[in-house]
């Protein structure tokens, strides 16, 4: 074989390889979470290994938590700048950018897991959530819901709405600004700094979850009355990905993304509820110390009360804030009749 050929067969040779290599796609993904945040982490890799499953390893994702990146609080403007193509996190972080992001995650006295699911899906609640991020140049999907959060943990017993004048608490989101208006001191930590920030005492109570992470958390240690929920019954985590990115991506990829993403999303949902059926059976047998509570009605009236005048004031300052709250509210209205009739009156045997 001559030299002539030998170089043309070497190129081709190269150009091959150089068109399979072109072939992959290589993403990375920035999470809020720590790698201990199980299952909310979970989803994040989940994401990638369905990804590259259904890809035949051709489109890969490496998950970066908040352990290797250190900004919990950065993941919007990470995958907004390209930094990364995509990001686990949770909407309402990022009220102070922007407002209309808030009630995408949750609203206090909103709706429910199901519900809000279904809002997303087909009550309008994803093209909401295309006009909310549009400026940014990015897109956002559902990345898995907690279901029914806690009302948070506390270091002493809550009677009162005087009780509450200037406890210093972790809570974010409308949640925040709402017990604020009771006179709580609210602030918002990153996921790891929690234990120690109510263990240290910077902190008087915080709220994270539900029993299925918070038992393992070990806040019950150090504030043994445990509240149940009024703020997030329904919180839904954001996918936030780079529009720039998404488009470069050829259709197959598309789909495999947003299909990833639907059933890491949908599988996040079961193991919270499976997670905190587990930790409300251990948390009675083996924490028989912690104290469930309810807040009185009077500090339920308040909260309501301040909610209402929250949201009417972001409404009159967004008129998209505005729709987005009368769309969830209607949905609600309509398949709440559903859910008391199918789920709640079937419990209580009527």
């Amino acid at each position: 074989m001559s030299i002539g050929k030998k170089i043309i067969l070497l190129s081709l040779a190269v150009t091959t390889v150089s068109v399979m290599a072109g072939d992959k796609v290589k993403w990375k993904m920035a999470t809020t979470w720590g790698d201990g945040l199980v299952p909310i982490i979970t989803a994040s890799k989940n994401v990638a290994k369905y990804v590259e499953q259904m890809s035949d390893g051709k489109f890969t994702i490496r998950v970066d938590s908040s352990n290797k990146h250190k900004a919990p609080m950065g993941i919007f403007d990470m995958v907004k700048g390209g930094q990364y193509q995509m990001g686990h996190t949770t909407s309402y972080f990022w009220k102070g950018k922007d407002i209309n992001l808030m009630p995408l995650t949750t609203m206090p006295f909103g709706m429910t897991a199901p519900e809000r699911m279904a809002w997303v899906e087909f009550g309008g609640g994803q093209e909401f959530a295309d006009r909310a991020h549009a400026k940014y140049g990015l897109l956002s999907f559902s990345g898995g819901n907690t279901g029914n959060q806690m009302g948070g943990w506390f270091k002493k017993e809550i009677k009162s709405a005087e009780d509450l004048k200037g406890l210093r608490m972790r809570i974010p989101g409308f949640a925040g600004e709402v017990i604020s208006k009771l006179g709580v001191a609210v602030t918002n930590i990153p996921p790891g700094e929690l234990y120690t920030s109510l263990d240290r005492g910077t902190i008087d109570a915080l709220e994270w979850i539900g029993p299925g992470m918070d038992i393992a958390m070990g806040f019950h240690k150090v504030a043994p009355y445990y509240y149940t929920g009024w703020h997030e019954p329904g919180a839904e985590a954001q996918f936030l990905v780079n529009k720039k990115a998404f488009e470069k991506l050829n259709d197959t990829n598309k789909a495999i993304l947003k299909n990833a993403m639907k059933l890491a999303a949908y599988n996040m949902y079961l193991e919270f509820y499976h997670m905190n059926s587990e930790g409300w059976a251990k948390m009675k047998s083996e924490y028989p110390h912690i104290k469930v509570r309810t807040f009185s009605k009077e500090i339920m009236d308040k909260l309501r009360a301040a909610n209402d005048e929250l949201v009417e004031k972001y409404s009159k300052q967004s008129p998209l804030f505005k729709e987005i709250i009368e769309s969830q509210r209607a949905y609600m209205k309509k398949s709440r009749e559903w859910t008391i009739m199918s789920d709640l009156d079937y419990i209580q045997g009527k």
